[in-house]
């Protein structure tokens, strides 16, 4: 009877721990925190493009830590395929960078009361009124997408909606 009951313990342990994992796995950790903006980084004002894409993000009450190093991004416009962008020290073609928002010192983890800048470049640069989707894949949690849109005017800086 001992076994029996030691294999009923063991059983409902493991289908705890499946539960609780599955609940950390179906929840999103991370969340935007403000605006999605578009730099024009070359300042051109005959054929302004949006070339860069910075924006902010927090964690959900309650939840853990998050490793940036282990995160993607995939970025993708109507006209092309979706890339993944991965961490990195500092942005370039198909990599991020993130920043603490308070300090600006490079970070790759997210705590409690941190807000952290992403910066990723894009390619081909982004026209006036190009809709755009950015989705967010930490290494645990459920994924962050959001689709937005360049703005009619480009400017040096601008808010996408």
């Amino acid at each position: 009877s001992y076994v029996v009951l030691g294999a009923g313990f063991f059983t409902t342990q493991k289908s705890q721990e499946t539960i609780y994992k599955g609940v950390e796995q179906s929840t999103s950790n991370i969340k935007m925190v403000g605006s999605l903006y578009g730099i024009n980084s070359t300042q051109s004002a005959t054929d302004p493009l949006i070339d860069e894409l910075q924006f902010t993000l927090g964690l959900a009450p309650g939840a853990s830590s998050v490793d940036l190093s282990k995160m993607t991004i995939v970025y993708s416009t109507s006209s092309t395929a979706p890339v993944i962008y991965t961490h990195s020290t500092n942005a370039s073609v198909t990599s991020f960078n993130t920043t603490l928002a308070s300090t600006g010192a490079a970070t790759e983890t997210m705590s409690a009361q941190d807000q952290v800048k992403v910066t990723l470049y894009v390619t081909p640069s982004l026209s006036k009124n190009t809709p755009l989707t950015l989705e967010l894949r930490p290494s645990v949690g459920a994924a962050l997408p959001f689709s937005k849109t360049t703005p009619a005017t480009i400017n040096i800086v601008n808010t996408l909606y």
